[in-house]
């Protein structure tokens, strides 16, 4: 199996400026990334950027660096063009592993493209995991998944899918019924490039417009999605100040 790792890194970002050059433990974040996406079988890893700064420190630690227009408007634009830029076939896998991700196991990233190399009728694949606390479950910032036998994505939803209507409306009000596993989605995703070509030409999908996930936009179009859970745990990444703190409480015990 043969994939591509690209790792798109913005520097703006509202709730923490200057998100990937943030110091952790001694390292950009963006540096924790790419080590950790270099510790899988990935053929190649790139990072890809519109801003100077992060491409100047990706290149002074031994990154190779992407130049991707400031005018995307989503992830999954800039990653096209960087498919574009390498010239890679129809038929090959980029694994999209996001730039506030330091902690990503190398496992995972392994694990999504191997998933999608298998799965002949996918064009994405993504991971989930459990849920095991109501209030994660009824969060709309934490996304569900449903998926079937086969592991084919059904929806995904900021709601709290599926309702277990039944064990709500008893005694037990605070936990999850323990006959199910509800399914948090992880953000990691593999496509094969056919599906990138394809996905920069379609407009907004009305789903995607009112939950304001992106990957309906590949449903919505008819693409199947693939979701497995994760072969291991998958730490959350850096959004705010204080998961900052926490990774670098994590990073700085284990140096």
């Amino acid at each position: 199996m043969s994939f591509y790792v690209v790792i798109p890194a913005r520097y703006a970002s509202t709730r923490l400026p200057a998100k990937p050059l943030r110091d952790i433990a001694g390292k950009p974040m963006i540096q924790h990334v790419y080590e950790r996406a270099c510790e899988s079988e990935a053929k190649e890893v790139i990072i890809a950027t519109d801003d100077e700064r992060i491409a100047d420190l990706a290149r002074s630690f031994g990154a190779r660096v992407s130049m991707t227009s400031k005018d995307h408007p989503s992830g999954t634009d800039r990653l096209q063009e960087v498919a574009s830029q390498l010239g890679l076939a129809h038929d090959d896998i980029v694994v999209n592993v996001q730039g506030d991700e330091p902690l990503i196991p190398a496992a995972v990233i392994n694990q999504v493209a191997a998933n999608l190399a298998s799965a002949a009728h996918a064009s994405v694949a993504t991971l989930s995991e459990p849920i095991h606390a109501r209030s994660d479950f009824e969060n709309p910032n934490i996304v569900k998944v449903v998926a079937d036998k086969n592991g084919r994505a059904l929806y995904f939803s900021r709601a709290a899918i599926p309702w277990p209507r039944e064990h709500f409306a008893g005694e037990d009000k605070t936990s999850l019924p323990d006959n199910f596993v509800f399914q948090r989605h992880i953000g990691i995703y593999a496509y094969r490039v056919s599906l990138l070509n394809e996905f920069v030409h379609w407009s907004v999908a009305p789903i995607e417009r009112v939950e304001l996930l992106e990957q309906l936009r590949v449903m919505w179009n008819g693409h199947m999605i693939h979701v497995d859970q994760a072969c291991v745990d998958v730490p959350g990444g850096v959004d705010t100040e204080a998961d900052l703190a926490r990774v670098k409480a994590i990073l700085e015990t284990a140096s």
